[in-house]
């Protein structure tokens, strides 16, 4: 038995929580879900969006599943220490891209960088902003990308960096990952400019494999790659550190369609698979992924956000027909 967080959140998240339990539990896998409210509501009750009891389950079961309400991310990174955000980007049956061949997983430092929160006004109409880089951090996320890349049997690791301007900072992080990287002589290396990079995805983005960066590249670039293979309505991500890891889907709230069951619950879903291959039950997060293909191979029952019609219950009810 796995004793799991479950945070719903607000908008479209109680609906894409109850979808992904669902899929989960069509596995045949045993979890036990420890349910918190977080969110708006919450927070106009106690004065906080997320009380002290979701962050005690969350610390107690290590592992945790959450939808809605983006905007407390970094309060739960920093709060959890979970250093590193790990995005992957994969084209998908029955989605139609620009590009085929897509398979690029961004591994974002999370603790540091321009969001510290660290900024003040010098004098009015002055704003000055920190941007917070440490060795520590950077050798920290540098490490977990390279064995990520060997424990998944990648061959490449890119660092994605602004040096030619910050010399200091993004200077100190390129310092930090060819360290790390010489003990790891099976990889490739090689670095590009985040302006570069940018190009680069959207013109000939099979050329990467694991992408490493810091805090606020990694947040543009995660986006960007998702829109390569359908947009964040399939993206699924984990935000995790030494102990702990936060599975969540990573668009937002969507208080526009909420309550309507026109949701995609399909990023959460497969952030579930992920979820379940990390904690050991292998087996029935690839039967996950493979039953998501399967769906989204028939082309058809999709949500808004994919071109159709279908519901957010729809896409689960498939999903579980192909499980």
């Amino acid at each position: 038995m796995h004793r799991i967080t479950l945070i719903p959140g607000d908008g479209i998240g109680p609906e894409v929580a109850a979808a992904t339990v669902r899929v989960v539990e069509a596995t045949g896998v045993a979890v036990e879900w420890e349910t918190f409210e977080a969110g708006t509501d919450v927070f106009h009750k106690y004065g906080t969006a997320i009380p002290d009891d979701v962050f005690d389950s969350v610390i107690r079961n290590r592992v945790a599943l959450k939808a809605g309400y983006s905007s407390v991310n970094v309060l739960i990174r920093k709060r959890l220490n979970l250093y590193a955000a790990v995005r992957p980007a994969k084209n998908v049956p029955g989605i139609t891209t620009r590009f085929d061949g897509v398979d690029i997983v961004i591994v974002r430092e999370n603790s540091e960088d321009l969001y510290s929160g660290l900024e003040h006004i010098v004098v009015p109409g002055v704003v000055e902003s920190l941007k917070i880089i440490s060795e520590v951090a950077c050798t920290r996320i540098a490490k977990y990308a390279c064995d990520f890349a060997v424990r998944h049997g990648r061959k490449q690791v890119t660092s994605v960096h602004k040096a030619n301007i910050m010399k200091l900072s993004d200077g100190l992080f390129l310092e930090c990952v060819r360290k790390v990287i010489r003990g790891y002589p099976d990889l490739i290396y090689n670095e590009v400019i985040v302006d570069n990079a940018c190009m680069q995805l959207v013109t000939n983005p099979g050329q990467f494999d694991v992408m490493v960066m810091e805090n606020l590249y990694g947040d543009i670039l995660s986006d960007l790659c998702a829109g390569l293979v359908g947009g964040l309505g399939i993206a699924p991500s984990v935000n995790t550190g030494d102990n702990i890891a936060v599975y969540e889907a990573v668009h937002g709230s969507a208080p526009d369609i909420a309550g309507k069951n026109k949701a995609n619950p399909i990023a959460l879903i497969r952030s579930a698979a992920m979820m379940l291959i990390d904690i050991g039950e292998k087996e029935a997060g690839e039967k996950i992924e493979k039953a998501v293909h399967a769906f989204l191979a028939k082309g058809k029952d999709f949500t808004g956000d994919l071109g159709g019609t279908g519901s957010t219950t729809g896409v689960a009810d498939g999903i579980i027909k192909e499980i």
